[in-house]
């Protein structure tokens, strides 16, 4: 047996599965249930602009009292990011993920890229992910790649032009601006796309879905089935936070929301813990250290470095 043959039977498990990737996985809270009471991420807010308006998205970037996609007490530059996570890193060793979620989209700024560059060479065993609404994903993919992303979440929403302009205002593409039918046609066909090569290029991909009673109820599973096709891990169904043009709506019940899951699960896991994080949450799901008191943040660093000292 060559070197090569040896190196990849030892980084796969009897069924083929890679195992830095199951690794990853199993201490990503979001992809994995049973890791959020054990593992935590950090979010870092080194992207406040956005490539597309949706219509229920209003980005504030200091609102210390909501918790909820969009919204950060600060935007840090990539070198305040990197001080940062070394800091929460050091404090909260149960932190294993590294994510830029916003508050716009990552991929519209370049300062994700230096933010995650820079964690990468200092940090190059933890796990870096993003969160994007994938209309620049095909044209970035690389640059993921190269930063070392390898868990990637992408908002989508509907794979239907008429369904999605209806939940979209405009887009931003290659220095224009679109908007009704036709600028749902370029965003869908991107993050298709993109989803393809991501999942191609080994990233493990979960898919971020918002619940639009009125909107797009009946059409989720449609987005369940591409997905499955595209080999997507596991599928975020979101419930509608009515903001923006979207205020006077009605949010979706927990008991829809059940039940469009349960369409969905046939075709692709269904991820039931969601918290609509913030873009500056760190810590675990549900317990998230930047809305806590310093006190109490003190009290669970102690106990984390205890609990780290112990288990070596």
């Amino acid at each position: 047996m060559s070197d090569i043959d040896k190196n990849t039977e030892e980084c796969h498990d009897e069924n083929g599965v890679d195992l830095d990737v199951m690794r990853k996985i199993s201490e990503h809270p979001c992809y994995n249930k049973d890791a959020q009471h054990k593992y935590g991420r950090i979010h870092l807010a080194v992207a406040p602009k956005c490539n597309i308006q949706c219509n229920y998205c209003d980005r504030k970037f200091d609102c210390v009292n909501e918790s909820r996609p969009g919204v950060t007490s600060e935007v840090l530059t990539p070198q305040e990011a990197l001080e940062k996570t070394r800091q929460v890193l050091k404090d909260y060793p149960f932190i294993k993920v590294v994510a830029v979620a916003g508050p716009g989209d990552p991929l519209a700024n370049d300062e994700t890229f230096e933010a995650l560059e820079l964690i990468k060479n200092e940090f190059p065993d933890v796990t870096l992910c993003l969160s994007t609404n994938g209309l620049a994903l095909p044209d970035r993919i690389d640059d993921l790649l190269r930063v070392g992303v390898s868990t990637l979440t992408v908002t989508l929403n509907a794979i239907d032009p008429e369904i999605q302009a209806q939940i979209v205002d405009h887009i931003a593409y290659k220095g224009k601006s679109y908007t009704g039918v036709e600028a749902a046609e370029i965003l869908i066909k991107n993050q298709l796309e993109g989803i393809k090569m991501a999942v191609e290029a080994g990233m493990v991909v979960k898919i971020n879905t918002v619940l639009i009673p009125t909107i797009n109820r009946d059409h989720i599973v449609e987005v369940a089935k591409k997905v499955r096709e595209l080999g997507v891990f596991i599928m975020n169904i979101m419930p509608l936070i009515c903001q923006a043009k979207f205020a006077d709506m009605e949010p979706p019940t927990n008991e829809e929301r059940k039940e469009i899951q349960a369409l969905c699960e046939p075709y692709v896991q269904q991820m039931r813990h969601c918290r609509q994080c913030r873009s500056d949450a760190y810590g675990l799901l549900g317990k998230d250290l930047s809305q806590m008191s310093e006190e109490r943040r003190n009290v669970i660093k102690m106990e984390s470095i205890k609990k780290m000292e112990h288990e070596e």
